[in-house]
């Protein structure tokens, strides 16, 4: 048997890494500002993490959501309190597709309505509703078409509220900050607007801070500056640092029931155990602190955006200028349309390793005359 063959795959394979750092087999060392899309939020194998993982591992690695499991109560209460979304419930699963498809569905729960309003070029995971959700039809099968999602241009209110006014939304699906298809962030008075008008007509909002959340853009949210409070938040990516898992933050609203939502693997002893060490990284390393103090110093290089969720619109192909980042220069880098190239490194980042990259990036950027 082989691999079924969808990536599109670097002729390189990291084998271990250490912080902002990654080194394939013969010790060739790479600066990592990508976190594997923005999943290694406190660094590569942090000691407070792979202990956390290695002493759960001992005593208990899973058993099923049919018992308790205190670490998912820690758990609910550490992120109510870090984030400020302490009156919250938490829904644990597996991913932030995952985490998306429960929020839907407890939006549609709770109305009674079966569409949903999504924007232009969001990405909100493959899943079956999740892609239906996505803007982008290379990846939407005949299958998970749907007629019940309208997309709207973001940050075109009046759209949004012609739409609404029908009554039949079950819920507005916005990311805190557009990652895919190139970082394109909505306005604080957009995401204001947008609240007045679901709440003037009964949608529930969904913020998907799946990439943008847990303290990647100098909040822990990146749609907190804004002042609002959405009905439902999800989260993934970096909540545990690389052990699979995802979150539904639910608003005081919504009714739980027996049975309405599950999981075998959500919420699973190891991956609590993860999540817990991560929180515990974030607060006693002041990491969303550092975010925000080095992400202002790449801004202030590069003019992008605010915290370490950053694109640098460039003229020339983005894909061939991360090419020679990651060979030439030994640094990874992501993508995020034809002419962006994104950075979503740990949350540690130190600023000597942000000067490093502004130094390689200009003289890549020179030599090149993108």
């Amino acid at each position: 048997m082989k691999l079924f063959d969808v990536y599109s795959l670097y002729d390189i394979e990291p084998v271990r890494g250490q912080g902002s750092h990654v080194y394939t087999a013969d010790g060739t060392e790479y600066l990592d500002l990508y976190g594997g899309h923005a999943v290694i939020s406190i660094g590569h194998a942090h000691p407070r993490y792979v202990e956390a993982i290695a002493s759960q591992a001992v005593r208990l690695g899973f058993y099923s959501n049919s018992v308790g499991n205190s670490l998912q109560t820690r758990l609910a209460e550490r992120i109510g309190e870090v984030s400020g979304y302490d009156d919250y419930s938490l829904f644990l699963c597996n991913s932030g597709a995952e985490a998306n498809e429960n929020a839907i569905k407890l939006a549609s729960f709770h109305t009674g309505r079966r569409r949903l309003l999504a924007f232009s070029q969001a990405f909100h995971g493959r899943t079956s509703g999740a892609v239906a959700a996505t803007d982008n039809p290379k990846i939407v099968s005949p299958f998970n078409a749907t007629p019940n999602v309208t997309f709207v241009p973001l940050g075109d209110i009046e759209a949004v509220r012609r739409e609404l006014a029908t009554g039949e939304y079950a819920a507005a699906i916005i990311e805190g900050i557009q990652g895919v298809s190139g970082i394109h962030e909505p306005s604080p008075e957009f995401l204001r607007q947008l609240r007045e008008a679901t709440e003037a007509t009964g949608t529930m909002l969904i913020l998907d801070e799946i990439q943008s959340g847990y303290g990647r853009t100098g909040s822990f949210f990146a749609h907190q500056p804004s002042g609002i409070r959405p009905d439902l938040i999800t989260a993934a990516k970096g909540i545990a640092n690389g052990f699979p898992m995802g979150a539904v933050l639910i608003s005081p609203r919504f009714e739980a029931r027996k049975g309405m939502l599950g999981t075998t693997f959500g919420g699973n002893h190891l991956a609590c155990a993860a999540a817990l060490a991560v929180l515990d990284v974030i607060e006693e390393e002041n990491l969303i602190d550092n975010a925000a103090k080095v992400g202002d110093y790449l801004l202030g290089e590069l003019r992008a955006m605010r915290g370490l969720m950053i694109g640098v619109e460039i003229e020339g192909d983005a894909a061939r200028l991360r090419r020679r980042l990651l060979f030439d220069r030994h640094i990874f880098t992501g993508g995020a349309g034809a002419h962006t190239v994104r950075l979503l490194p740990a949350l540690s980042l130190p600023i000597d390793e942000a000067r490093r990259f502004i130094d390689e990036f200009k003289s890549l950027i020179a030599d090149s005359g993108e």
